[in-house]
């Protein structure tokens, strides 16, 4: 019960982040609270590509996350047992760097990748 609620919060924040970088891929000028405040207002075309890439990349992690509780995606089952463990670490990192950035709007995403770092823990010992 516990992996299956807390990979259901560990998915909707996700998608909250994936909406997010959808945003700043489609010149939306949020570009300040994200990659250290770099590129303040709307990303350049360079960066809406790497964004697209980050939705991506946010969207197999969280299906690992709910192939790893059962919930979806059982084809993953393969490298979800790993792979959760890789999710667990890039969360880690993640929120350390947003604890840490020059820019105090992106700091946001630090309580944000906090919780995806816990529930993604727990999904990972259960």
């Amino acid at each position: 019960m516990l992996e299956t609620v807390a990979a259901i919060i560990f998915t909707i924040l996700t998608v909250i982040v994936i909406i997010f970088q959808g945003c700043l891929a489609a010149g939306v000028p949020w570009g300040k609270a994200s990659m250290g405040g770099k590129y303040p207002g709307r990303y350049p075309p360079k960066m809406r590509i790497v964004a697209v890439l980050n939705m991506l990349i946010l969207a197999f992690i969280a299906a690992v996350v709910l192939s790893e509780a059962n919930l979806m995606f059982p084809q993953l089952n393969a490298i979800s047992g790993i792979g959760i463990w890789v999710v667990v670490v890039f969360f880690v990192i993640g929120t350390i760097m947003n604890t840490i950035t020059p820019s105090k709007i992106e700091r946001i995403w630090a309580p944000v990748a906090l919780i995806q770092l816990i529930t993604s823990l727990i999904v990972a010992i259960s």
